[in-house]
């Protein structure tokens, strides 16, 4: 099968066009925003100062969470001492001869 010139060319140009309204229809959606921003970062050479207090603000945010769970940890271990004190004196009351005058 031969194809002369004038039918490759429209081939060639219908693939051209096809490949140009994909590209537009793909590039105006959320990846072609996403590109955009990406482009833009880049270009700005990294973060703006809203972007730094934003980091900072959720780095000390962390920085709180992870101090409260040490204190809630803290806590289950004084609670876990305190039930096993607790479990120890009932124990020890109920074993015979204890809390008897002799």
């Amino acid at each position: 099968m031969v194809m002369d010139s004038g039918d490759m060319a429209g081939m060639v140009i219908t693939v051209v066009i096809t490949i140009a309204i994909a590209g537009t229809i793909v590039l105006r959606g959320p990846l072609g925003r996403a590109l955009a921003r990406a482009i833009e970062v880049g270009a700005g050479g990294g973060r703006s100062p809203d972007d730094e207090a934003r980091v900072a603000q959720l780095e000390q945010r962390v920085a709180e969470l992870e101090a409260g769970q040490a204190r809630v940890a803290e806590l289950e271990e004084r609670l876990d001492f305190a039930e096993r004190m607790l479990a120890r004196s009932e124990s020890m009351a109920r074993l015979p001869g204890r809390g008897e005058a002799s």
